[in-house]
């Protein structure tokens, strides 16, 4: 029993008016009270070990939070950095890609504005020679041969004014489209565009390959209205598809020796525009070797791409759909492997 109750026990027991039966009383009440106590002394032990265990368990938990808190900071720092050098890395690749599309556009305007030069060049010699004539016939005093050889050279230096001319608006014509532009949407004639960049694109990707027999056709509706778009980011967007169905063509060829008679055609590529009434459709198609329906579903990722390492980027379609997107536009492809690509575009009026 415990101390404190055994001795008021004592106690009580010593005291003489106290009958028997009481003092049996008191001395169960006071035996159950040590039991109550024994029991309430465990369970404060018990909780004293419970509260002790949690204690260090607290504090170790503590730890290991503060240890995995560093362990997500130090992997958030490691992940900025991944992200910052992934958008570095995309920066760059957009870069190089808005590059090839303005190299692609130098080389098929110095590839077609070679033509008029030759002109304004040739005509030049020519007249060069006809002023020699001039001199000598001068020192005859053959009237008449002069005046001939006079209108000669001005039919010459006529033809020299037409292709300079013609020159100046290639030129007008390149820095209109390789200039960034207010990127704000402006009434354009649709089939100009696509007439314009068509030719472009054909004459960019034959001085690149001058091996390629390839051609191009227009299909375009006449009776197609003006439309509102960002002209620049529409011409990049035709560009680019231009520029994949020659390639695709050139494969095609590659692939299929003595491809025309082979399969009784050209490798061509079609542009095409259709008024649909509530939408203008603009198709490029080609002849080429398809698209796997495999990987049909991953030619719009940012990336992907077909061609040898260092021949593409995988961005050109990435940016051709969101630029499409932007104007509320849709962008799809169909294809039969070995026989056709064509990409269509969908914009609103």
């Amino acid at each position: 029993m415990n101390i404190h109750l055994q001795h008021i026990l004592d106690t009580l027991l010593q005291i003489e008016a106290i009958t028997d039966e009481q003092r049996s009383s008191l001395n169960k009440t006071l035996k159950e009270a040590d039991k109550e106590l024994t029991i309430l002394e465990f369970k404060l032990d018990r909780t004293e070990k419970v509260k002790r265990t949690t204690a260090i368990l607290l504090e170790e938990t503590i730890e290991e939070l503060e240890l995995k808190r560093k362990a997500i900071e130090e992997t958030n720092s490691a992940l900025q950095r991944s992200l910052e050098d992934l958008k570095a890395t995309q920066s760059q690749l957009i870069q190089q890609e808005k590059l090839a599309s303005l190299g692609q556009l130098t080389a098929g305007i110095a590839h077609e504005i070679q033509n008029p030069l030759n002109f304004v060049n040739n005509f030049s010699e020519v007249n060069n020679e006809l002023i020699d004539e001039q001199l000598e016939e001068i020192e005859k005093g053959d009237l008449e041969e002069i005046k001939e050889l006079a209108l000669i050279m001005k039919e010459n230096s006529e033809k020299i004014t037409l292709h300079g001319k013609r020159a100046d608006a290639i030129v007008k014509g390149m820095l209109e489209h390789s200039k960034t532009g207010s990127g704000k949407k402006e009434p354009t004639n649709l089939n100009a565009l696509a007439e314009e960049f068509s030719r472009l694109a054909f004459n960019s990707f034959l001085a690149k390959n001058k091996d390629f027999k390839g051609e191009y056709k227009l299909e375009l509706d006449p009776e197609l209205p003006l439309l509102e778009v960002v002209p620049q980011d529409i011409g990049k967007v035709l560009l680019n598809l231009l520029n994949n169905a020659f390639y695709a063509c050139a494969e095609q060829r590659k692939d299929l020796s003595g491809f025309e008679n082979l399969t009784g055609l050209t490798p061509t590529v079609t542009v095409s525009t259709k008024n649909l009434g509530d939408k203008i459709q603009i198709s490029v198609k080609d002849n080429g070797p398809g698209i796997p329906e495999a990987i049909k579903d991953k030619i719009f990722q940012p990336f992907f791409t077909t061609k040898p390492t260092g021949q593409g980027t995988g961005l050109g379609l990435s940016l051709s759909y969101d630029i499409i997107k932007a104007h509320g536009g849709e962008i799809h492809v169909e294809s039969k492997p070995g026989k056709l690509t064509t990409f269509e575009i969908l914009l609103l009026m």
